[in-house]
């Protein structure tokens, strides 16, 4: 456990420490950049050790380890809280989350969204409808008038505890749905690093032959006002969107329990040939080509998902919380007859909007809680998990079967 510890020796203040130490951490760090910066400019697909470097020059990062270093990953408390990346295999691994450097290195406040990237990002449902709270009372559902709530956009997570397995943090918030209810609400975030062991036991899998590095965010908000949270006012989710580099190789796998009522509305028709269904799973395209969203109900949701990229042979897995609850918020961008019928799982393909810009590319996986009515002081508490896997073929095709119930080898591009 890593420990913080202040020395009392009135001989030495801030100032001599600065003097002394500052002046060699900026060579060190210049030299770090020389040497992994410069390969990061060369490559297209950037190593974990050459994102931290980035990450390193512009925020305050921390990193969380395990099985000797090897498993790694990067939290950033003023991207309120978000795990930007992971590796499986040290600095110079796959780095499997995608971060938008341009926008990082640019030091911009965007006004609708500052999409810092990240695999594992806390939000707040609904997105849209009555309820929503990205839109402004009156306004239209367009994206002209959508603008992410500070809170989970700009304004930065306190850091609360910290050792090498895990970090705590939390944030008070104000926030406003669109038929102006006024909520106040504290969230509690508590980013983990699973050991291999704790992987196997979690999925119960075993994962001898493969890299792999897992991690949690539990998340809980509560009802910090000094009135209850009611249905005909609005209710609020927790949600979370994980962040993943796409390539023409890499399709999300969903699979799902009962007659499938799968949610295409979002942002129009999903082209054809980038959603593909069979009586066991969703596949969805993530390219980062095509602007599309995908939503399952609570009715046939089932607590796994994932995406494979065929290219890089990485399979991802996402576990999460999952009860009998029916109440779901509804993010459709408009005003809704059922505002509690909304989706557990979503799955969003970044692409062009209709002016031609793009935030990306990147695809994402995504888990929400159930929307619960909560008296002054109560919580609702929401678990996410995100594995990935990579290595042989045979190994990976071997947990894809075992976990999603998907032959990798029937995938078709």
């Amino acid at each position: 456990m890593r420990r913080v510890t202040f020395y009392h020796n009135r001989s030495i203040n801030k100032s001599d420490i600065k003097q002394y130490f500052l002046p060699f951490k900026s060579c060190l760090l210049i030299l770090i950049l020389c040497i992994l910066g410069c390969d990061r400019a060369k490559e297209k697909t950037y190593n974990f050790g050459q994102d931290l470097v980035l990450l390193n020059k512009y925020t305050e990062p921390i990193v969380l380890k395990s099985n000797g270093d090897q498993c790694q990953l990067i939290v950033v408390p003023e991207y309120q809280g978000r795990v930007m990346t992971s590796t499986s295999n040290g600095s110079r691994g796959s780095s499997y989350g995608w971060i938008n450097d341009k926008l990082i290195r640019s030091g911009e406040i965007q006004p609708h969204i500052n999409a810092y990237g990240g695999e594992d990002r806390f939000w707040v449902g609904p997105e849209g409808g009555q309820f929503s709270v990205f839109f402004e009372q009156g306004n239209p559902f367009d994206l002209d008038h959508w603008y992410t709530p500070a809170a989970i956009d700009t304004e930065p997570f306190q850091l609360d505890s910290l050792s090498d397995t895990y970090a705590r943090l939390s944030k008070t918030m104000h926030l406003v749905n669109y038929s102006g209810y006024k909520f106040r609400a504290k969230v509690d975030r508590e980013v983990t690093i699973f050991d291999g062991s704790e992987i196997e036991k979690n999925l119960d899998i075993s994962i001898e032959g493969a890299l792999f590095v897992g991690y949690q965010s539990e998340n809980i908000l509560t009802n910090l006002d000094q009135t209850p949270w009611k249905k005909d006012t609005g209710l609020l989710s927790i949600w979370i969107l994980g962040m993943f580099k796409p390539s023409d190789d890499t399709w999300v796998i969903i699979p799902y329990k009962n007659q499938l009522q799968l949610n295409t509305s979002y942002f129009g028709a999903v082209p054809p040939e980038k959603l593909k269904i069979t009586d066991q799973v969703v596949l969805f395209k993530g390219d980062g080509k095509s602007r599309s969203k995908i939503g399952l109900p609570p009715k046939n949701a089932l607590s796994l998902l994932g995406s494979y990229d065929a290219a890089n042979k990485i399979l991802t897995i996402v576990q999460f919380s999952l009860s009998n609850d029916q109440d779901y918020v509804n993010s459709l961008w408009e005003i809704q007859k059922a505002p509690y019928k909304g989706d557990v799982i979503n799955s969003y393909n970044d692409g062009p909007t209709e002016n031609g810009n793009q935030m990306g590319p990147f695809y994402e996986l995504e888990s929400s809680s159930p929307a619960k009515e909560l008296d002054p002081g109560q919580s609702i508490k929401h678990l996410h998990s995100t594995y990935h896997f990579e290595g042989d073929f045979k190994i990976l095709n071997a947990l894809s079967k075992q976990l999603l119930g998907f032959d990798l080898s029937t995938m078709e591009d």
